[in-house]
């Protein structure tokens, strides 16, 4: 892929897996097994219908099975290498592994306004930090960018992955990361070239129109 001047290209295609059922409850699964439900597995096809005309030349996915279902789903139009990045898995939640978003401001207030006011300076217990995440989330992405200069390659992550990515691309503190949105099934478009990064589209979902809770 190369620019208006001849220069090479790189295109991102940065999505996040489809919904599961903790997604649906609002239940924190972080780095929990959880698998797409019947609405996450329908929003995995619409994003393989809305991609199967890009030219990837890769696919890297984060290992957890939602993601892996995901990256699948896309690559049945493109049967290109699909390789896992521990880099690209969600934040590990900890001890909230499990819990409900209800029940966090009612069982642990001092957590919560913590994570509200300055997100950045917070640990899950006996979990990450959303900066230990963005370290190894823009690691991975430097590794693929190494490996391939140009053409287009998809990565499929999770909500607080692609949202540290997006934050890093744009140069936005952690702090502010409730700015940005990443909706299951969504994808951001993201160019590197001639040293810098652009964010061409984030938090995409016109794809799944049409797709509703009894899907």
């Amino acid at each position: 892929m190369k620019d208006a001047d001849n220069q090479a290209v790189l295109r991102i295609v940065l999505v996040r897996h489809g919904e599961t059922d903790w997604n649906r409850t609002r239940r924190f699964q972080g780095q929990q097994g959880a698998e797409l439900n019947q609405r996450g597995r329908a929003q995995a096809k619409a994003l393989a219908l809305a991609l199967r005309q890009e030219p990837l030349k890769a696919i890297y996915s984060s290992p957890l099975a939602r993601a892996i279902e995901t990256a699948k789903a896309i690559n049945r139009y493109h049967q290109v290498s699909l390789e896992q990045r521990n880099g690209l898995m969600e934040m590990d939640l900890g001890d909230f592994n499990g819990l409900y978003a209800k029940d966090l401001m009612r069982q642990h207030p001092e957590f919560f306004k913590a994570w509200s006011e300055d997100p950045a300076s917070v640990r899950m217990p006996n979990g990450e930090t959303l900066e230990e995440v963005q370290v190894r989330a823009w690691a991975a992405v430097e590794e693929i960018v190494r490996a391939y200069p140009d053409g287009s390659v998809l990565l499929c992550g999770h909500h607080f992955a692609n949202l540290t990515i997006l934050c890093k691309i744009l140069g936005l503190g952690l702090t502010h990361f409730r700015r940005l949105y990443q909706a299951p099934g969504a994808l951001n478009i993201i160019e590197k070239g001639r040293g810098r990064y652009s964010l061409i589209c984030i938090n995409d979902t016109c794809h799944l129109k049409g797709i509703d809770r009894s899907s």
